[in-house]
């Protein structure tokens, strides 16, 4: 039962990022169907994000209220309604008609399946669920791709809500299994602290900053990394460009997988530590200046394998940092703080290369490496010294 279960969970976190890499791959065609500037996409990936952040912040109170099961069900609900509003779209300010069911859907569920695999199952196990996060993620950019080689952008968002309503419909189907689980499990959240205590905690808002600084770098490979080659490289088609969008999820994907087989005996620490070192040597491939795309290719994925663990590492310290009690809502202010970096850096970086040029996105991405290694340090010497 519990393997059955397990594999719901993974299905659901590969519904969590099928949403997150369409609009980066698709923008570069949809912006010229909108007619405005490439930069506009920061503003409407910045408004799925702050939706994010309210879903995020609110986690806590639904894990305490509601069972995962049904969270898990209402948000991808709430993306397939944002998926089929986006894909109906024919003018640029349509599109944040949709953005609050878009962006909703995705912290909550974030937020409650994180912290049941946190509490329940090991650092292997948090590795294996945000490497189905990375399948999903790194599936989209190639819907997006066959659906402008053979219809339109809008195809690949409507294929892709598709999609997520059968995947909805099996998470539905797999109630009983959840029902079977809670039977041999402490699964009570009902005692659980909130936002207010969590924010006291020794270490925790050192670890919030770094949680910012990764997702500020994760989220702007997501949104620019297609408009990166159009940008610097010649000879790339939409559709090319469009599939590039899929490196750094395929890297995201291949990196949390090695570290699903080593993480239980590595350590969640010297897996981040390892992780963000082979990310900087990623960021460092990418901005050689080679001829051809291959290189910065092969960077963008060895970015990806560098950022994979990181993400899902700090995720599963949380119960042991900060006390099972105190996981839910350390868990949503991580979420929080990850979507606040999703939300204002990609648009920040559309701003900036439009004033410098695109090809400033590896200096970019140093500077959030550099932050996130440097805030998690600290906050381990934080946790070290005891309350």
């Amino acid at each position: 039962m519990t393997a059955l279960l397990l594999g719901v969970i993974y299905l659901a976190f590969i519904s969590l990022g099928l949403p997150d890499s369409l609009l980066g791959s698709g923008w570069p065609t949809m912006q010229n169907d909108f007619g405005v500037p490439s930069s506009f996409a920061g503003y409407v990936s910045m408004s799925i994000s702050f939706m994010t952040i309210i879903s995020a912040l609110i986690a806590p109170t639904l894990i305490r209220k509601i069972k995962t099961q049904w969270i898990v069900v209402f948000s991808i609900l709430l993306t397939v309604i944002g998926l089929i509003g986006f894909s109906f779209a024919s003018h640029y300010w349509m599109l944040f008609l949709f953005v609050i069911p878009y962006g909703l859907g995705a912290g909550s569920v974030d937020s409650a399946l994180n912290n049941y695999v946190a509490k329940h199952f090991s650092s292997s196990v948090m590795n294996f669920l945000h490497c189905f996060y990375g399948v999903g993620a790194m599936i989209s950019p190639y819907i997006m791709s066959l659906a402008l080689s053979r219809a339109r952008w809008n195809e690949g968002y409507r294929w892709t809500a598709y999609i997520q309503s059968g995947i909805m419909l099996v998470c539905l189907l797999s109630f009983p299994l959840w029902k079977k689980n809670a039977e041999t499990a402490d699964d009570d959240e009902s005692d659980s602290a909130g936002i207010k205590t969590a924010l006291k905690i020794r270490g925790v808002i050192p670890t919030l900053i770094a949680f910012y600084a990764y997702c500020s770098g994760e989220a702007t490979c997501f949104l620019w990394t297609s408009s990166y080659f159009v940008g610097t490289k010649q000879g790339i088609s939409a559709g090319l460009a469009a599939a590039f969008g899929s490196l750094i999820f395929g890297g995201l994907m291949l990196g949390r997988l090695i570290s699903a087989f080593v993480s239980n005996k590595l350590g969640d620490r010297l897996l981040i530590r390892i992780g963000i070192a082979v990310e900087a040597a990623g960021i460092l491939l990418i901005f050689l200046p080679l001829s051809g795309y291959i290189p910065a290719a092969v960077g963008f994925v060895i970015t990806g394998i560098g950022m994979g663990p990181v993400y899902p590492a700090i995720q599963h310290m949380a119960p042991e940092n900060f006390g099972r009690k105190n996981s839910a809502a350390v868990i949503g202010l991580q979420m929080a703080s990850a979507y606040i970096g999703s939300t204002f850096m990609p648009m920040v970086f559309g701003i900036l290369q439009q004033a410098v040029g695109i090809g400033i996105m590896p200096v970019y991405l140093t500077f959030f490496a550099v932050l996130n290694i440097g805030m998690l340090e600290f906050a381990y010497k934080r946790i070290s010294a005891g309350p």
